[in-house]
């Protein structure tokens, strides 16, 4: 599970290893208190640290995986950042192509490496991480949104690629979750929670845990026959 040092990807890893899997927490940081946390209550959780964006670390990664464990049964490509929040025209170069490199072609490495091995396994579960971004607009933050689409048509396409060869691949849309992350921005602006709540039909903003929730089942056997889906996890923002 990539991007799991924090927030929405520690979240699902920790369900994924409350459920029963041996749970490979990837990142470029280490949330080591948490591993051992979940060590100590007796899951199973190990730490691999990956840059998504360098292709020959996630080689490595997936390589490793399989070495050690024997099979890759679910994943969940999750790394992402996001860029300032400015108008299109003022994003940099080097803010737009580091971007893409977490954010669409992380994505990309880790699907290609997952996907071998579950060719070479007899199948397997994907899940990426969009946004509910991924089918809307949001204002200044054009790179981040353009990846988060291209991770839904890249979700659908690999899903065709592939679904003969029973290896299912979704996407998960969180909306605005209540992750460190959003807590920072919240913490600079007072009056940003009431101003997100505003426009989300719930009334209040996600947890990472509802994502948790969405992930382990779409990478379950109750959701054998979905694939190639993005699923909205964003208390009816998007449709209201």
């Amino acid at each position: 599970m990539t991007g799991s040092a924090m927030g929405i990807g520690l979240a699902c890893a920790e369900a994924f290893a409350k459920a029963g899997y041996i749970t490979v927490l990837a990142d470029i940081k280490e949330p080591r208190s948490q591993i051992e946390s979940l060590v100590a209550q007796g899951y199973k959780a190990v730490f691999y640290g990956c840059d998504v964006s360098n292709t020959r670390t996630v080689k490595e990664m997936i390589e490793w995986i399989a070495a050690t464990y024997g099979h890759l049964d679910a994943a969940l490509n999750n790394a992402g950042i996001q860029t300032p929040q400015r108008p299109m025209a003022e994003i940099t170069d080097d803010e737009f192509d580091r971007t893409v490199a977490v954010d669409l072609k992380g994505v990309w490495n880790c699907m290609r490496y997952e996907i071998l091995q579950m060719l070479r396994q007899g199948g397997g579960a994907i899940v990426n991480t969009s946004s509910q971004g991924g089918v809307t607009g949001f204002p200044g933050q054009a790179a981040y949104i353009a990846c988060k689409h291209a991770v839904i048509g890249l979700t659908r396409t690999a899903a065709i690629d592939y679904a003969a060869k029973h290896i299912r691949i979704n996407a998960v849309c969180p909306g605005v979750i209540r992750t460190p992350m959003a807590e920072e921005l919240m913490s600079r602006n007072p009056q940003l929670e009431a101003e997100l709540v505003r426009d989300i039909p719930a009334g209040r903003l996600g947890k990472p845990e509802e994502i948790a929730n969405a992930v382990l089942w779409l990478c379950g056997p109750q959701a054998s026959f979905v694939d190639g889906h993005a699923l909205l996890v964003d208390g009816a923002f998007s449709i209201h």
